[in-house]
């Protein structure tokens, strides 16, 4: 009797394993303070409770992650819905769609040492700014000039691997840097710059009401399992608000998967994150995913400037809700 009760036991456990839906995930960088949630709601069962078996794999870049997606390799990944736009434009037969809102503010910044003198954008006329090639704050700097009545020829670029950015600016090689500011704020820190030293401008203060990364999902996986896109999707809230309630216990879920971090650094990273673009008065009242149509349009116009785009998508181009859980699932507390 005991051997039939293990043998339906084992039995019973296949059909469970088998049931499991594998599901890769793509993040848009290295494991830091905004992977957290993510990793943590892998660690506490939240996606093995949807029935998802979900593997997390580090990113190079928004670009990097749209491209695994739009090829099939990955199922879900997290990026800027704003190189998707400019991804889209760039390969309509392969246009991609955001399913879920994250960062309800965008990270886009600009900054100056103060001992610069750069106090208001027209400082800027005449400065050498500095970023990689692919920063989706340099990216987007024409619709920042146009916000600011800047010219695009009155500042020279620099460009550099990620690494050198924030040393150039200390070094004095460039009077300026883009960036996200989670990044760069505690990259220039680590310089030995405090936020006391630095001029920052926010694009989101000076009219650039853009949205920031969003998860994205592949066509297949939204034709084909939209369940299970739901059922991610309300894991990754959990995981965030567990993030949001202890950013410790987050980070220490990604020491677990990366041990070389920093865990001091990545809390930081992970509340500014919190504190900057996830947790605003719209996702507290709200919850997080959805997007409000108006100010996505706006976001359009702007970013079809920046990048060029001469055939402007629409807001449903771009975005869909049908795969997103109910309120009472994306409250974050």
């Amino acid at each position: 009797m005991l051997g039939a009760t293990i043998g339906v036991a084992v039995a019973l456990g296949a059909q469970s394993a088998m049931a499991e839906m594998a599901i890769k995930f793509t993040l848009d960088w290295k494991f830091e303070g905004p992977a957290a949630p993510y990793v943590l709601a892998k660690k506490k069962g939240y996606f093995e409770e949807e029935g998802l078996d979900v593997t997390i794999d580090s990113g190079n870049g928004s670009v990097g992650a749209i491209t695994r997606v739009a090829s099939g390799a990955y199922d879900v990944g997290f990026a800027d819905i704003n190189s998707m736009m400019e991804f889209n434009a760039s390969n309509p037969d392969r246009a991609m769609k955001s399913i879920f809102m994250v960062y309800d503010r965008p990270p886009f910044s600009l900054f100056m040492l103060k001992s610069s003198g750069i106090t208001k954008p027209e400082d800027l006329i005449g400065k050498t700014l500095g970023a990689p090639v692919f920063d989706a704050s340099r990216k987007l700097f024409p619709a920042f000039a146009q916000a600011t009545g800047l010219k695009l020829d009155d500042v020279k670029w620099e460009s550099m691997d990620p690494p050198l950015r924030e040393p150039m600016l200390v070094r004095g090689d460039v009077d300026a840097i883009t960036g996200h500011y989670f990044t760069s704020i505690l990259n220039l820190k680590a310089q030995g710059i405090s936020k006391d030293d630095l001029t920052v401008f926010k694009y989101f203060d000076y009219g650039m009401d853009f949205y920031g990364n969003a998860l994205i999902a592949s066509p297949d996986m939204m034709k084909d399992h939209p369940e299970e896109l739901r059922g991610f999707l309300r894991a990754v809230v959990k995981g965030w608000r567990d993030a949001i309630a202890d950013p410790a216990e987050a980070i220490a879920a990604l020491k677990e998967v990366d041990p070389l971090i920093s865990t001091d650094l990545e809390i930081q990273r992970l509340q500014m994150t919190i504190d900057e673009n996830v947790v605003t008065e719209v996702t507290l009242k709200e919850g997080m995913g959805q997007i409000k149509t108006d100010r996505m349009a706006k976001a359009i116009d702007q970013v079809s400037l920046a990048f060029g785009i001469e055939k402007k998508p629409t807001v449903g181009d771009l975005f869909t809700d049908i795969f997103m859980p109910g309120q009472k699932d994306r409250m974050l507390k």
